[in-house]
């Protein structure tokens, strides 16, 4: 949910990095790039295997594809997997203009992809941001959607919003000395994208918050990669959106709509996550009772990492997978 670099750098190079769910550890060699001009830019998509695609969505936002192609790239051998960069990040084109960062224009991309690469419906599995236009897709277009995979994902930007809130009483009041320092600078009008603010809001350990067990470790990309774009975090979540989230994420709400999203749902939540609290995710219970929800309880934002014996059994049971 923070948006500086070097602690979400750090984040997003430890999801990446799995000795346990990653069955392949030269996956990232098995892809290829093949680049698609959509609207005037050149989108970054990897694509392997045969079988029923499979959409994989990453969060942030801002995030590469990468991580998620480390922890679910060996499906390639059952199904045609696809993972792909949204505008902005990755390998993809930036934007001309900032405002063109949006979740709007994500559920577009997914759109124009999925007819550009001839399928009648896909399936989708986000994770963390990458579960809001996964949601927002599923609902504008119910027809297209096989199945439905949400892990540690967001139902609204209330939510999203509720999230900040506990991330920051969280550091408020595990960091006293730093927070006294952060209070200072927030008297002064600063928001969250300025320095020196940003730089001090980086220095507050997030560890505990993403991960239950801290000692995950395993093997990143070899070639360099744009893990996280910043610009894009901060178009979508909004310049203060450590504390107060603008963008076009603050206009995002699914709860009225997934009770009739058709697609078969698989809900996936962790018992220590501290960026996407139990608190709220056991609401898609009550939003979506027609899906499966399953709380991780020894897990954090990744139960992939921390669980995996357990979560890649649920994640092929539930798509077919033998």
């Amino acid at each position: 949910m923070k948006q500086h670099t070097a602690i979400l750098n750090l984040i997003f190079l430890l999801i990446t990095l799995s000795s346990f769910s990653q069955k392949d550890p030269d996956i990232f060699s098995k892809f290829e790039s093949k680049f698609y001009e959509i609207d005037g830019y050149k989108i970054n998509v990897e694509v392997k295997g045969s079988g029923d695609p499979i959409f994989f969505l990453p969060g942030g936002p801002g995030n590469s594809h990468d991580y998620m192609q480390a922890n679910f790239g060996q499906y390639y051998k059952t199904n045609t997997v696809v993972f792909f960069d949204f505008l902005g990040r990755g390998k993809s084109d930036d934007a001309k203009d900032n405002s063109e960062y949006s979740v709007e224009n994500d559920v577009a991309l997914i759109e124009n992809l999925r007819q550009l690469l001839n399928f009648d419906k896909i399936s989708i599995v986000g994770h963390s941001y990458g579960t809001v236009p996964a949601q927002a897709y599923a609902i504008k277009y119910p027809s297209l959607v096989d199945k439905l995979m949400l892990i540690n994902g967001f139902h609204s930007g209330a939510m999203w919003q509720a999230n900040c809130d506990s991330y920051n009483h969280y550091a408020k009041t595990h960091f006293p000395e730093k927070w006294k320092q952060v209070d200072s600078l927030r008297t002064l009008g600063y928001v969250s994208s300025q320095e020196p603010l940003k730089t001090l809001y980086a220095s507050i350990p997030t560890k505990y918050v993403y991960y239950h067990n801290t000692a995950i470790k395993g093997n990143a990309p070899k070639e360099p990669y744009r893990a996280m774009a910043i610009d894009v975090y901060e178009s979508i979540i909004g310049e203060d959106g450590d504390f107060d989230v603008s963008g076009s994420m603050i206009h995002q709400d699914y709860r009225q709509q997934l009770k009739k999203v058709p697609a078969k749902t698989l809900i996936v939540a962790g018992r220590y996550d501290g960026v996407s609290t139990p608190e709220y995710n056991i609401q898609y219970k009550t939003f979506m009772p027609q899906a499966q929800f399953v709380m991780f309880e020894e897990s954090g934002h990744n139960p992939y990492l921390e669980e995996p014996e357990t979560f890649y059994a649920l994640f092929e049971t539930f798509f077919g997978i033998k």
